[in-house]
């Protein structure tokens, strides 16, 4: 199940003269005669172009007009949460490291988002779909030879990857020898118990680690995987393939997706009623 956003438009005038400066090249430091223009106002009272372009550094965007839009949106969810906890004299006490904005929409949907309890029915269809995505996590057996290199050392990357394709021309013939070379080449903590990782999941390392290492058969690599840190020698020592869960199973997962999927198209919809409710200027919630 898809999650519902809630589509937004932003009035046209809504990119200030100041970030439009700044996507211009000025750099947005030119002050601007009298004060900022307001173009978002929730109540009737104006959100503050300032408070909007600290937000913007948290919404990361393809162009500076979608990045405050994103912005001003998150601001003015923000206010009409504020306010109809205030209205309806909500105690808000945050929980550990929970902030107080993330308190109000804990308390808020509590007390009056109703959130329907999902039957069996829509778990079978979910199961039934999506059941190649149901199953226990692939797990691999492995150790490795870490041989270190800065990411910007390009001479220090070549001599790495030589040197690893060294190594793993000697396992080649001389397989019984790879505690041996983990214990005197790796760079790793790991090679005091000859390069042995243990078990991993998907997910248990650096991305492009992980990405490769799921990649692999059984046995030696036949070259050096590369990451970050530099190059590994890598062996998988075994496989294991995830099986299928089972109806029951995946029951508990399959109910936790499709109730926080309710939950927030809930709460989507009681945002346009808070909306409605205080008024909303500069930015259009449409359904």
């Amino acid at each position: 199940m898809a999650t519902r956003a809630i589509p937004i438009v932003m009035n046209p005038g809504a990119l200030s003269d100041s970030a439009a400066g700044a996507q211009a090249g000025d750099g947005g430091h030119a002050p601007l005669p009298g004060p900022a223009p307001v173009y978002v106002r929730v109540g009737g009272d104006p959100v503050d172009e300032a408070e909007i372009a600290r937000e913007m550094q948290f919404h990361r965007a393809a162009s500076p007009h979608e990045a405050r839009l994103a912005a001003a949106t998150t601001l003015v969810i923000r206010e009409l949460v504020r306010r109809e906890c205030n209205r309806l004299q909500l105690v808000v006490e945050p929980a550990a490291g929970e902030t107080e904005d993330e308190a109000r929409v804990r308390v808020l949907l509590a007390e009056v988002v109703q959130v329907p309890v999902v039957e069996e029915a829509p778990l079978r269809q979910y199961y039934t779909a999506n059941q190649e995505r149901l199953h226990r996590p692939d797990r691999v057996q492995v150790r490795h030879i870490l041989l270190a290199a800065a990411p910007s050392d390009i001479a220090a990357r070549r001599s790495a990857q030589q040197q690893g394709e060294e190594l793993i021309a000697a396992l080649r013939e001389e397989p019984d020898r790879f505690t041996e070379f983990a214990m005197r080449h790796s760079a790793c903590s790991s090679r005091d118990s000859g390069g042995d990782l243990g078990w991993m999941e998907r997910g248990d390392t650096v991305p492009e680690f992980d990405r490769q290492l799921f990649m692999l058969k059984p046995g030696l690599a036949g070259l050096t995987v590369e990451t970050r840190y530099g190059h590994h020698v890598v062996d998988v020592v075994e496989r294991v393939d995830g099986a299928p869960l089972t109806f029951d199973e995946a029951c508990p997962r399959i109910a936790a997706y499709l109730e926080t999927q309710a939950q927030q198209n809930a709460l989507h919809q009681y945002l346009h009623i808070l909306a409605e409710r205080y008024g909303v200027e500069g930015i259009v919630m449409t359904t």
